[in-house]
């Protein structure tokens, strides 16, 4: 296919995954998906049915579930986005936020109190989805936004690593990650888009500065997992692990804050992360971006899983957005191909659903659909919508040049 061509293919996949997210999954998910007693999200559909499984809720699918609702309302879909997500989030506030101001981590079904351990993925999430509901429900900011403030000045004042970032508890524990830190960051910019406050800049900036200096190895390029108190990466076999799906992630949020502050390293570290999950992260025989490599490429863990398809769709969209000519077409055809792998693990019975993890032997495992994947399908879907979207990069009829 030519530009053309991918553009064109692009849009109707826009168009058909919208559908799918209004007319299918959401359906699904706001009505099996949700407890109807407390308007609380369950964490998985069983296909068989289906039905809806019933387990501890985890302190990281609530928001994305919040978030994800919330979204889709934007994207189209006329469900009653508002309510079920004021809801959910209330139950959310009442029964995960603790004393200090962070986030639980297990929660039972009955709003008992599981597990309060403290986890730093979950408390990005939560400013993630505060800074999304405080955009979606304004009526509501000036309740959630001190919410916000105050987690970040927890972290700020009880977490910090001594050079930046975060610590993973106090007192410190190892090994550091790269992983919270990066919703860390999707969090810290989706406040920046609507607060005045510049601390949420302050910290967006320190999070990328510290992913340009310490998570991506200087000799290849690729971005790293796990690190030791020095932000070195970890001495042992855990040091050398790199996630195709966070190289594409990654690459998106380097071009997101590479845009805002006119930094050209960012970008040129974003085309680097991307070409390393694109050359060794995908599968040539399944089409798909696998879980894990080696620091030196090879193969780690051959499973797929579902998110690492959306992470390469908003990555090559957005590195086809700032790019023109033949680069501009092969990214638009990595999109492309990035969008087929993502379709692979849709059920087309129940519609809505989905399958998680592909096998080395290209056969899914038989499992529920989890709810956590609801937030990478919607972000890669909401990429799409929003290239083709009024102003938007492929909203001309035809880009060759």
């Amino acid at each position: 296919m030519d530009q053309d061509a991918h553009i064109a293919w692009l849009r109707a996949a826009s168009e058909r995954c919208t559908r799918w997210l209004s007319d299918d999954a959401m359906p699904q998910w706001t009505s099996l998906g949700i407890d109807p007693a407390d308007g609380g999200f369950l964490e998985a559909i069983d296909p068989g049915g289906p039905h809806a499984i019933v387990a501890p809720r985890r302190g990281r699918v609530q928001p994305r579930q919040i978030y994800a609702v919330i979204e889709a309302g934007r994207l189209g879909w006329a469900g009653d986005w508002a309510a079920i997500a004021g809801r959910a989030l209330d139950w959310y506030l009442v029964h995960f936020r603790l004393p200090d101001g962070t986030f639980a981590d297990l929660v039972a079904p009955d709003g008992a109190m599981l597990d309060t351990r403290f986890d730093l993925y979950n408390q990005a999430f939560a400013l993630f989805s505060l800074a999304h509901a405080s955009a979606a429900l304004p009526s509501r900011r000036e309740e959630f936004e001190p919410i916000a403030r105050s987690l970040l000045e927890r972290l700020k004042a009880h977490y910090r690593h001594p050079q930046a970032g975060f610590e993973e508890s106090r007192p410190p524990s190892l090994p550091l990650r790269a992983n919270p830190h990066m919703h860390l960051l999707e969090a810290t910019l989706a406040w920046e888009d609507i607060s005045g406050d510049t601390e949420w800049s302050r910290v967006t900036d320190e999070i990328m500065e510290l992913a340009l200096a310490r998570f991506v190895d200087p000799l290849t390029g690729a971005l790293k997992e796990f690190f030791a108190s020095d932000w070195r990466p970890m001495p042992d076999d855990s040091g050398r692990q790199i996630e195709p799906g966070h190289q594409f992630e990654w690459a998106w949020l380097a071009l997101v804050w590479s845009r805002r502050r006119g930094r050209a390293d960012a970008a040129i570290a974003a085309r680097r992360l991307f070409a390393i999950g694109e050359t060794w992260g995908i599968c040539p025989l399944r089409k798909v971006a696998v879980l894990e490599l080696n620091d030196d490429f090879s193969a780690r863990a051959p499973i797929a899983r579902l998110w690492g398809q959306t992470e390469w769709i908003k990555a090559a969209l957005a590195l086809a957005r700032v790019s023109q000519g033949a680069e501009r077409a092969h990214y638009l055809a990595s999109a492309c191909r990035a969008v087929e792998a993502l379709e692979m693990f849709f059920l087309e019975s129940p519609a809505g659903l989905w399958r998680d993890k592909l096998q080395e032997d290209a056969r899914f495992i038989e499992e529920p659909s989890p709810a956590s994947s609801l937030y990478h399908i919607v972000c890669a879907i909401s990429e799409l919508n929003g290239a083709f979207a009024p102003g938007g990069f492929l909203s001309k009829p035809s880009l060759t040049v």
